[in-house]
């Protein structure tokens, strides 16, 4: 065998045949319509440089998808974002007919807290339809707190009346035809201010809110008289004063029911001495 000249250089190495891209994975979302905007939207958060824009600029109009904030969650979350910064920014898009101003998408929250700070708002800003805001929205809330049934319920019932379909409405909130009639239904037995007076109640689950539904539609209960008598501003928490309420429909109901007279008594009837008759009562079991 040849001996191999060590001070020859190897011969280069045999060009690799290219390689074929893979396929892209096929994504179970069309790449159509409202989510189309809202995929590629999403997709360019990292690529797109957050701008700074005054609080005074931004609008709060628009579906909202949670009951109510506390003026002391607005405080709290101000404290945080002035020692920290604002860590996460709010989305905004343009008003099309006052250029330099804006609506908000989501982070009503943080845009309070900037406010009250005094601080320019880091936003993203998207130029988005309708439908697209909501879709945004809606998925901005799937991946933060999720909100609670009521909350759920009553943001579906705004965007059906605002005109939205019926499939916006379906992804927006990431739920089936079902569960959307199920809201509708809660939503339009329980007055809207009665539930803006309870609040969010995040440990009160369906069905307990359609059992108290189905009392207003079966007996044509007066919620907001109700609410007003036995809910006092700001006492107990949310879950607490759903419970209040629950529990004074039940016995107004109670109340409600007419009482049943009980059975007449058995008796018996006899001569007395002359030309009358007396009856004698004889209770049961006797």
């Amino acid at each position: 065998m040849a001996r191999r000249n060590l001070f020859q250089p190897p011969a280069p190495p045999a060009e690799k045949p290219a390689e074929k891209p893979a396929p892209e994975s096929k994504s179970r979302f069309p790449n159509t319509g409202a989510m189309s905007g809202v995929k590629s939207t999403l997709k360019d958060l990292s690529s797109n440089a957050v701008r700074e824009i005054p609080p005074e600029l931004i609008e709060e109009g628009g579906p909202k998808d949670r009951l109510a904030f506390s003026d002391a969650d607005v405080a709290q979350l101000a404290e945080s974002i002035r020692l920290h910064g604002q860590q996460v920014p709010v989305m905004v898009r343009p008003i099309a007919d006052r250029p330099g101003s804006y609506r908000i998408v989501y982070g009503r929250r943080r845009l309070r807290a900037l406010r009250l700070l005094g601080l320019p708002a880091k936003a993203l800003v998207r130029a988005l339809s309708d439908d697209e805001a909501i879709l945004a929205q809606g998925q901005e809330n799937a991946q933060r707190l999720d909100p609670s049934f009521i909350e759920k319920s009553l943001f579906a019932a705004e965007l059906a009346a605002s005109g939205y379909e019926t499939a916006v409405i379906l992804d927006a909130l990431a739920i089936d035809k079902p569960m959307l009639s199920r809201m509708q239904k809660v939503a339009r037995s329980i007055p809207e201010a009665v539930a803006r007076r309870i609040g969010p109640a995040h440990g009160i689950g369906r069905r307990r809110w359609e059992e108290l539904a189905d009392l207003v539609n079966a007996h044509g209960l007066d919620l907001e008289a109700l609410a007003e008598t036995v809910l006092a501003p700001g006492a107990d928490s949310s879950d607490g004063r759903f419970a209040q309420l629950a529990t004074a429909a039940a016995a107004a109901l109670r109340r409600a029911e007419p009482e049943t007279a009980p059975p007449p008594l058995p008796c018996r009837w006899w001569r007395t001495t002359g030309s009358g008759w007396r009856r004698s009562a004889k209770r049961r079991g006797r």
